[in-house]
């Protein structure tokens, strides 16, 4: 078993990788999973590289119940009839198909790193510039969700947060919030505040008025405006 998470930074530490030469689909994951290398037009990358990454982290029967497919369409199969094929709600860890013309089936897939609205950042083997399905490269892409037809969530092992790590999440959670403009609505009473100095700002003068408030703030603004209206 792995986590999502190491599957994704083996995936990042392979971003650069290329066939070589270009064009010939010679790639150390096509040789490890025919077990020889080989090159042409027969041998295209984008599924294998998502095997190859469930192989070496020694969890290969995470990925089509152990055995091995290079086309997106089996692959794709395989997770609808075991009820593992999503359609919403992509989150990092899934493995995304992609069609980018026509209707039908997946051309093309990548493993999600992160989710950014209508956008899906995924890492994907034989993709490029030149061409998104066959670009010879391993590589970091943005793709709008609109290409995306579905996607094989495996049953990853069950991860979980250290304090350190739930303690920087919230702090950079916090620190977006204070980041963020407040609403028009408010925008007479945030005047009132703002003119009798009931708000003033933290050291670089932002008011965070999208932050949540403790009650050791509270306790302040009370405190400020009594002294006001002595």
């Amino acid at each position: 078993m792995a986590t999502s998470e190491e599957l994704l930074a083996l995936a990042r530490r392979e971003i650069g990788t290329k066939e070589l030469p270009a064009g010939s689909n010679r790639v150390k994951y096509n040789t490890a999973y025919y077990g020889r290398e080989v090159s042409g037009d027969a041998y295209p990358w984008c599924c294998v590289f998502i095997w190859w990454l469930f192989w070496t982290c020694g969890a290969a029967e995470m990925f089509y119940g152990g055995g091995r497919t290079a086309s997106c369409g089996t692959l794709m199969d395989y997770a609808r009839r075991n009820r593992l094929l999503v359609k919403k709600d992509y989150r990092p860890g899934d493995l995304v198909f992609l069609r980018f013309s026509g209707s039908g089936g997946p051309q093309h897939i990548g493993i999600v790193e992160a989710v950014r609205g209508e956008t899906l950042v995924t890492i994907e083997g034989n993709t490029g510039a030149a061409s998104n399905t066959n670009g010879g490269e391993v590589q970091r892409r943005e793709r709008h969700r609109r290409y995306a037809v579905g996607a094989y969530r495996p049953a990853y092992e069950e991860e979980t947060m250290t304090q350190q790590q739930f303690d920087t999440m919230m702090e950079q959670w916090l620190e977006r919030r204070a980041g963020q403009e407040p609403g028009n609505f408010s925008a007479e009473a945030r005047a009132w505040a703002e003119s009798i100095g009931l708000i003033k700002g933290d050291l670089e003068g932002r008011k965070q008025y999208k932050s949540f408030c403790t009650r050791e703030q509270l306790m302040t603004f009370l405190y400020r405006l009594v002294k006001l209206e002595q």
